[in-house]
């Protein structure tokens, strides 16, 4: 076995994986209505395709990607739009935004489909059709795959493409069951990224507490010079900046990402995405969902997108007493939802239905005591004592400086602090007021701009109007009087025609 390389920091969580990862992954039912979020990733929203009574067919695109990083959003099922407008979505702020509604007819009728033979198109048509597909990234960041996937414009090649299979977050375990069932199809996935980046090396990071989805990998990777390379059960391993440094010992810059030392990370569930999009010609309208906690049947669906929560709950059997939040995502890093009627979205990998055992008791907020337990557990190795002054003195250009932005909000500070600071909160809150300022700035700039665009537009048709004036304005000669030569002028006289006064 290859090297390892800890990262700072870190914790050793109560794992709870076993409550969902005992059975098959199930397929999710057909719920009667879909709200379909058109922003769904990291990026512009996308542009709707589809207005309210028109039919529509599964995999349908109803939502067009609107710039370089956005991605496109498809119709999980047939049936008719009900609706364009905004809905409440899954996003801790409990927020509505633009959704498309669909009445499943019950049909679940495709759009045709066909497959492609990827090494026949041109790397800039495959990125283009996976960027069709909707695909982005579904371990939680959204980030549009396509974009990961162009090199272009960079002098050196890629050292390593990693594939994230590590699953850090207690109770979540959809990727564990998705690399035991479909580790092949992960793998063909995973093969179309390597034709498009090249890399020197192919690495699969998975924890060590998984050791069936580690040998179901190892299977499929088989022929391959793929590595599939087992680490340390420790939250957050699967943090990407974490796992790089696991897997290759590189270091990614303060303010830098991956790709600047030599790596690109992708999630497991993305390359299987890219799998069905190229092999079977399927947009991204499902994901695999652990549904765990306080319900009767804990489990993973394979559920399609803008499919309600409660739904999701329901198939598992219902809620068991004493649930007191629903929280999409795992207890560190996920947050609470304002309505299990909220719709399943591409980053939605865990609904965990907490009871006030898998909540952290609320005890009363107590003065920091400097014991500098918060900085033990840092995987990013940062000063999270300072930034929590900075943060709550609103020393924004501080905490700036103290490297904010290089914290990944994991929650390990918060978790072991005595004195119970809710620390990631305060981090929150500074990188919000540090991007409004910005935004801010960018507006008063641009206000400023079109300002002085339009003072040099009027003085342009200012001097544009005075020239077309001197150009119309007719000709003026002066006319100067002929003088005979023969003829002679007698000189004035004194006092005449001299300005002498006599």
């Amino acid at each position: 076995m290859s090297a390892l390389f800890p990262f700072h920091g870190g914790l050793k969580t109560v794992r709870h994986k076993t409550e969902s990862n005992q059975t098959p992954i199930q397929a999710g039912i057909l719920p009667p209505r879909l709200t379909v979020p058109l922003r769904q990733h990291i990026g512009a929203i996308a542009k709707p395709l589809v207005q309210p009574g028109d039919r529509v067919l599964k995999g349908q695109m109803i939502g067009q990607p609107d710039g370089y990083i956005s991605a496109a959003i498809h119709a999980p099922t047939s049936g008719v739009v009900s609706a364009v407008d905004q809905q409440p979505v899954p996003h801790p702020s409990g927020l509505s935004d633009l959704c498309v509604t669909i009445e499943s007819d019950g049909e679940d009728r495709w759009i045709d489909r066909e497959p492609v033979d990827y090494h026949r198109l041109h790397p800039s048509e495959l990125r283009q059709t996976i960027r069709n597909a909707g695909v982005v990234g579904l371990g939680g960041a959204g980030f549009p795959s396509a974009v990961k996937l162009n090199l272009a414009g960079r002098s050196e090649p890629l050292a390593t493409l990693m594939l994230n299979g590590a699953e850090c977050e207690p109770w979540i375990t959809c990727d564990d069951r998705l690399m035991r069932e479909r580790a092949a199809e992960i793998v063909a996935g995973l093969q179309i990224m390597a034709h498009l980046l090249g890399p020197a090396e192919v690495l699969i990071g998975i924890e060590d507490d998984k050791p069936e989805a580690i040998a179901a990998m190892t299977a499929a990777c088989a022929g391959t010079s793929y590595e599939v390379r087992p680490v340390p059960t420790r939250y957050p391993s699967g943090s990407v900046k974490q796992l790089v440094k696991l897997l290759t010992g590189r270091e990614t810059p303060v303010d830098g990402l991956p790709v600047d030392v030599g790596v690109q990370c992708f999630n497991v569930a993305t390359a299987y995405t890219v799998y069905r999009a190229i092999h079977c010609g399927e947009p991204v309208i499902s994901r695999v969902v652990t549904v765990t906690g306080q319900v009767h049947r804990p489990g993973n669906l394979e559920v399609l997108i803008g499919t309600p929560f409660a739904e999701l709950i329901k198939q598992c059997g219902g809620y068991r007493d004493g649930v007191e939040r629903l929280i999409m995502g795992g207890p560190m890093m996920g947050f609470a939802l304002h309505s299990d009627e909220a719709p399943v979205t591409k980053a939605a990998n865990c609904l965990l239905a907490a009871g006030p055992a898998e909540l952290a008791a609320e005890l009363p907020v107590l003065p920091c005591i400097r014991c500098g337990a918060c900085m033990d557990v840092c995987p990013a190795n940062l000063l999270p004592q300072q930034l929590y002054w900075h943060a709550r003195a609103k020393e924004f250009d501080q905490a700036r400086d103290c490297h904010l932005f290089s914290c990944i909000e994991c929650g390990c500070c918060s978790h072991v602090c005595p004195s119970h600071i809710p620390l990631v909160q305060y981090y929150r809150y500074a990188k919000n007021e540090i991007w409004a300022q910005e935004k801010e700035k960018q507006r008063a700039e641009q206000a400023r701009q079109r300002h002085q665009a339009r003072m040099e537009r009027l003085e342009r048709e200012k001097q544009e109007r005075e020239a077309k004036l001197r150009q119309k304005a007719p000709v003026r000669t002066e006319v100067v009087p002929h003088l005979d030569p023969l003829i002679s002028v007698p000189s004035p006289t004194k006092g005449e025609g001299s300005g002498q006064v006599g």
